[in-house]
């Protein structure tokens, strides 16, 4: 089985209020999420959100995993001690800012 290591895509600039995926599983081609970083934009102190939303579902407290607040133009690094497993096509990661402008990336594998 051959793995795409790295970046899981670009930045992903969400604003204020705004709730985007960030990756979604395709062809049940496995999706490891191994790190995400955060960063407050605009500098006002914010909260980012993280989801795991399974095929189907929808961004809720059922699905959240990760609230972690952002003092002014500060980056967080969230690390899962095992990765995140989206293995259903479907699946997907989403992310939410809460009071300002948020900066998203995550890196991990795919599969090929």
């Amino acid at each position: 089985m051959a793995f795409s290591n790295g970046s899981l895509g670009g930045i992903v600039q969400v604003s204020t209020g705004s709730t985007v995926g960030l990756i979604t599983v395709a062809d049940s081609k496995k999706v490891y999420v191994r790190s995400i970083a955060a960063f407050d934009v605009t500098g006002a102190g914010s909260t980012a959100n993280v989801y795991v939303v399974p095929n189907g579902g929808s961004v809720s407290e059922a699905t959240q995993m990760f609230r972690v607040s952002l003092s002014k133009n500060e980056t967080a690094l969230i690390e899962p001690v095992y990765p995140i497993v989206l293995d259903t096509t479907g699946d997907s990661l989403r992310v939410g800012a809460a009071n300002s402008t948020i900066n998203f990336l995550i890196v991990g594998d795919k599969e090929a």
